[in-house]
């Protein structure tokens, strides 16, 4: 018989390339929304998957919603991709991000241990947990969030652990460094970027208005990230993983790579903006993925470089077909 996986969150960039790939490998993929009638399923859609998948109306922060729905699916596997997943917007609503991924993960653990389910339980974490690194972070690096989207990812990552340990659930945390791909909302950085060289390019803009263009990330690519989340539920025993590329650039390599895909010269058209500065920001954010790369087979195939060229294509592949994505 198939696998049966629920992902909760699976309107996102993560949750629709992570039901791709289980629906490829033969799984019953059911997903969440708050509200399955009027949710935005165009990720699903652009991807063709949204009618090979069930859709259930789940509200993460509420207990009994996550429980009945469990109950009624009863998955072999649960992944949790929801919640507010901006770290710029975490400043401005710091309470809804900690809600939306916090209380709606010990909510999710509370329900699998009330029910006694021995369903693989998968928890996305973030890089962000680990704030300014002074050298490439591992599994063993200390918590360090510079974010309220940080101290919240930081919080449901120590909820998994003490549930793993304290009533033997199978519960992995994913600890995810950047991950882009035309999915990307538009209020991401990296998909503003592409999406304006694109629009200029085109004659449809003049400008690029950002914030702190000097700041480091590790960029990878998220079709291939949620290969790894995958992995983690089919080992022996539940642990967590870092996944990452191991490279890191800064915010203006990535912005030259953009528009020099466009034959533009970036220098002409970006403009620092103080107004977009967040009121703390890393200024480097370096990972160490040697233990995925040993215990899961797992190793980012695609770079920063490779990344931003996928992401320039899907935008004028989008724009020559009436105009450009929107999501």
């Amino acid at each position: 018989m198939s696998k049966r996986a629920l992902i909760i969150g699976i309107t996102g960039q993560d949750g629709s390339y992570l039901a791709e790939l289980l629906l490829k490998k033969g799984y019953e993929v059911y997903g969440t929304s708050r509200d399955a009638q009027m949710a935005n399923f165009r990720n699903l859609i652009h991807l063709g998957i949204h009618d090979r998948i069930v859709i259930e109306s789940v509200a993460p922060n509420d207990f009994r919603s996550v429980l009945q729905t469990l109950i009624k699916v009863e998955p072999d596997e649960l992944y949790n991709l929801s919640g507010q997943s901006s770290v710029g917007l975490s400043f401005q609503q710091p309470v809804e991000t900690f809600e939306s991924i916090a209380v709606a993960t010990i909510n999710i653990l509370e329900a699998i241990r009330f029910v006694g389910s021995q369903v693989k339980f998968y928890n996305a974490c973030s890089g962000e947990c680990f704030g300014e690194t002074q050298q490439p972070a591992t599994e063993d690096t200390l918590f360090r969030p510079t974010s309220p989207y940080g101290v919240a990812k930081a919080a449901a990552f120590w909820q998994v652990s003490n549930y793993r340990e304290a009533y033997g659930l199978f519960a992995c945390s994913g600890i995810l460094f950047n991950h882009e791909s035309p999915l990307r909302p538009d209020r991401f950085v990296t998909r503003k970027i592409v999406k304006t060289a694109c629009r200029i390019a085109d004659g449809k803009d003049s400008q690029l208005r950002l914030g702190n263009i000097s700041i480091r990330r590790d960029w990878g690519w998220a079709p291939e990230y949620v290969g790894a989340m995958w992995s983690m539920l089919q080992q022996e025993n539940p642990d967590d993983y870092i996944v990452a590329t191991g490279q890191t650039h800064s915010l203006g390599e990535f912005i030259e790579i953009a528009f020099s895909s466009v034959n533009l010269d970036w220098q002409k058209f970006v403009i620092n903006d103080p107004v977009l500065y967040r009121p703390s920001d890393l200024v480097s954010s370096e990972a160490n993925p040697r233990k995925a790369a040993k215990n899961l087979n797992w190793k980012a195939e695609s770079k920063m470089v490779d990344i931003v060229r996928m992401m320039v294509k899907e935008e004028l592949a989008a724009g020559s077909r009436g105009g450009l994505v929107e999501r």
